[in-house]
């Protein structure tokens, strides 16, 4: 499978995303987890390039896209929204991961018209919890720019309840899922599958966190067989 590297100016910034699958497919945007990158897609991207157009993006901060001065999960569903419209995206499909699955709920609550069905891997919008301390900055270089860490965490710290409260406003078809024995609280992930009003949740036990990485053959037979139904 041919991956495509290409960059794109969005509102005045340089992002990065990889392409693989045929232009003319149906598209499939793809958005990673919190320090990850595009590349985290590569094997997923690998099994559905066969019947899509992935489309896996750096968000900003990350991988080859330009780091900024502000973080938020707002800024990076405005991202993804130009992202959408430079590509003339009229309808895709959406997979998210961890951050990139918070940054998914959001856009899917505000521009349902654009979403043809939406994949969440193990999260939940967030939720008020017990706080999670903000690390100091490690000493040694990352690949991604830091300051996404704090910001992030602080919103996950100060959740904004419209996400929950729009949560019925996501009328397309929806699939969770769940890593099982993961730091993520799956009774949550059972909570919004209730409240999406077209959702399955599915869980893939004892694959932790990271589900598309530790356990990639039940993943993908639980998207395709959404994506096929």
């Amino acid at each position: 499978m041919e991956i495509r590297v290409n960059q794109i100016e969005l509102n005045g910034l340089t992002f990065q995303y990889r392409e693989s699958g045929e232009p003319s497919a149906p598209p499939l945007v793809a958005l990673h987890a919190l320090g990850k990158s595009a590349e985290s897609w590569d094997h997923v991207a690998a099994s559905l390039a066969e019947k899509y157009r992935i489309l896996a993006l750096d968000q900003r901060g990350h991988g080859g896209s330009a780091r900024t001065s502000t973080y938020s999960f707002e800024l990076m569903c405005d991202d993804l929204l130009y992202f959408a419209d430079v590509l003339n995206l009229e309808r895709f499909t959406l997979i998210g991961h961890s951050m990139g699955g918070t940054v998914s709920y959001l856009f899917a609550e505000t521009f349902p018209s654009r979403i043809e069905r939406l994949i969440v891997e193990d999260t939940p919008p967030p939720f008020p919890n017990k706080p999670i301390e903000i690390p100091s900055e490690p000493s040694d270089p990352l690949p991604f720019d830091w300051l996404v860490v704090p910001s992030i965490l602080r919103q996950l710290n100060e959740p904004n309840p419209n996400w929950w409260a729009r949560l019925a406003d996501i009328i397309i078809p929806t699939l969770i899922i769940g890593g099982g024995a993961s730091h993520i609280p799956q009774n949550k992930l059972l909570e919004v599958s209730k409240l999406i009003p077209d959702c399955d949740l599915v869980t893939i036990e004892n694959a932790g966190h990271h589900v598309h990485e530790d356990n990639l053959p039940a993943f993908l037979a639980a998207i395709k067989s959404f994506l096929d139904s």
